[in-house]
């Protein structure tokens, strides 16, 4: 049963986090009025410092608080921003003050319950969710994307149409605070370690990631990619459960009710035993199995809520690749150039370099060292890869684990010490025929600010080159 809190008494409430949810959140309350509300307070944190943004909150009456992690009154509610650990002190300070405590996205689900579809995985989440959002609007369907897609949802409530649709990329953060979250779809891309300092072992970040599906009735959709093991587990405890099960694979035609699959080179779904034929693979502008399998989940989900097969074939043919996600970035001499800057863990890389002919990329690597084990990297790199060019805080560690791994095929290995000096090397030693692919294996924090900054220097940097590949 769906539990709302739409038009209650919410009282005295506590928001955790100055950042962007946070901010979104305590803007809500206080629009909520004396009504609902008998006063918003907002953390910090121990390291929060007020800024322009807290004045102007508490000029609308909300009390600021920074430079503590101690919650010290008592509170009917408190909404916690992502990212704070339930394990740290400020998250048990606050579950020591409240009489509950949740997470952005699942306050914004109670505040309005209904049509919600919710996508989650390691790698592919954002993609996903904006590709589902115009799967939606193309059948006619009113669908704004939200959560951790960079837009609170509790920010959009308030102007919310009715009849309206929220897709909702949901991290592991997110979803560790969800307990009564209910979308009519769920979707798991696929699971591989990460964020496990915050987590604290794979094991809890399985459970994070599994609970999207927590909530689901007889009538909903679990749509589950089943090509990595931990996700066919996950699947097999869902079906157990008596729930419908969408079995998406890109290798595979699962022999079930329902399932995503390709045949003959075609995507296809399969809802209640029955086939949708879809687009050719090789006819979307979105390369790799990678994408395949995201376009099979967003096809199933919005075939699902009632959008048409055509609406579906079209959106799928006409969507555009994300930047910095495998994005084409231009041609000089002959050479593609590709930007997939996102790409910050192993298993991102591993998936872009599926998306190329073997033995024509030259790979960009390198940036912020995580101390992430490099095994599966090296080995995907020396069996795909013309050539690795290894740079920044990490370039070292990078190159020493592909030289480990060269099979003896030919793979050259070299090292600079910056983005730029890497993309001189690459853009010299490419043929035409070859991608010179930025997708570093890690975080950009070495050089740059974000990975789009890091995406848009490489962009910037195509740009410069002349028609002939030099630069200009």
């Amino acid at each position: 049963m769906q539990s709302s809190f739409a038009g209650e008494q919410l009282g005295k409430v506590c928001v955790l986090g100055l950042g962007r949810t946070g901010l979104a959140v305590a803007d809500y309350l206080v629009g909520l009025g004396p009504g609902r509300v008998t006063s918003v307070s907002l953390y910090g944190g121990a390291k929060s410092r007020p800024d322009d943004a807290t004045h102007a909150l508490e000029g609308h009456g909300v009390r600021v608080i920074c430079g503590t992690d101690a919650i010290e009154e008592d509170y009917d509610l408190a909404i916690v921003s992502p990212g704070i650990p339930e394990g740290s002190e400020f998250f048990v300070s606050a579950v020591e003050h409240s009489s509950i405590v949740m997470g952005e996205p699942e306050f914004a689900w109670r505040e309005s319950p209904d049509r919600w579809v919710a996508i989650t995985g390691t790698n592919g989440k954002t993609t996903t969710t904006l590709l589902a959002t115009e799967l939606l609007c193309c059948g006619g369907f009113e669908a704004q994307a939200v959560g951790n897609i960079g837009v609170v949802a509790t920010g959009k409530v308030v102007d919310r149409s009715e009849g309206s649709w929220f897709v909702a990329e949901l991290s592991s953060f997110q979803l560790t605070t969800s307990r009564e979250l209910h979308p009519r779809v769920a979707c798991l891309l696929n699971i591989t370690p990460d964020h496990l300092e915050w987590h604290g072992s794979f094991e809890a970040y399985v459970q994070a990631k599994e609970r999207i599906f927590q909530n689901l009735g007889e009538g909903d959709l679990a749509i589950v990619c089943v090509d990595d093991v931990c996700c066919r587990a996950i699947a097999d405890r869902l079906e157990e459960r008596g729930l419908r099960v969408c079995r998406a694979s890109a290798h595979a035609i699962p022999d079930t009710p329902h399932a995503a699959y390709q045949r003959e080179g075609r995507l296809v779904v399969r809802l209640d035993g029955k086939d949708y034929t879809l687009v050719r693979k090789d006819s979307m502008t979105l390369e790799g199995d990678h994408n395949v399998l995201n376009a099979l989940v967003a096809s199933a989900l919005a075939l699902e809520v009632g959008v048409s097969r055509d609406a579906v074939c079209h959106a799928l043919l006409t969507f555009e690749p994300l930047e910095h996600r495998i994005e084409p970035c231009g041609e000089r001499g002959g050479v593609r150039f590709v930007n997939d800057s996102k790409a910050t863990n192993v298993d991102s890389v591993e998936k872009a370099l599926m998306a190329f002919v073997p033995g024509t990329i030259v790979v960009l690597l390198g940036g912020h060292d995580k101390g992430t084990d490099l095994g599966t990297l090296a080995h995907a790199v020396s069996a795909r890869c013309r050539a690795a060019v290894c740079y920044g805080e990490a370039g070292p560690r990078i190159a020493a684990a592909v030289r480990d791994a060269d099979s003896g095929m030919g793979l050259t290995v070299f090292e600079e010490p910056h983005m730029a000096q890497a993309f001189d090397r690459a853009v010299s030693i490419a043929h035409r025929g070859d991608v010179v692919l930025l997708s570093p294996a890690c975080s950009s924090f070495d050089e740059f600010s974000s990975f789009q900054e890091r995406g848009r220097a490489f962009k910037d940097m195509v740009a410069g080159l002349d028609a002939g590949g030099r630069n200009a």
